[in-house]
């Protein structure tokens, strides 16, 4: 896996192939190490903190804009400094590249709101 996941772009999903493999998922979780592989490696998640709703509002809405632009849709759930992301791809009831290719990006739009330079891994 020499391509940086945050530079690709989502492919459609139409179902019909098997979600990722536990030992796949773990691979392409090296480089989304924040991310925790959940049930069964069917699932990837991610908690993020703010400083106060509106941050994590703005944060959220971010993510809305990107998941419309890469056509993959993130679960998320937020409140008063928080905001938890969850990833899989739900026509094929489970992992695929995609969800790892967010997640990347995703870590992307956090670092920025943090000031850290993008492209940690």
């Amino acid at each position: 896996m020499t391509e940086n996941l945050a530079e690709k772009t989502c492919t459609p999903c139409r179902g019909g192939i098997p979600p990722l493999e536990p030992a796949e998922a773990r691979s392409l979780g090296a480089q989304t190490p924040e991310w925790t592989l959940l049930d069964d490696a069917h699932r990837i998640e991610r908690g993020f903190r703010f400083g106060n709703f509106r941050e994590g509002a703005e944060f959220v809405r971010e993510i809305g804009d990107l998941a419309e632009a890469e056509g993959h849709h993130p679960d998320i759930c937020f409140g008063w400094g928080y905001a938890k992301i969850s990833l899989q791809t739900h026509k094929i009831k489970g992992l695929h590249e995609n969800d790892f290719i967010m997640a990347t990006k995703i870590d992307r739009l956090f670092d920025r709101r943090r000031g850290l330079p993008a492209g940690r891994i």
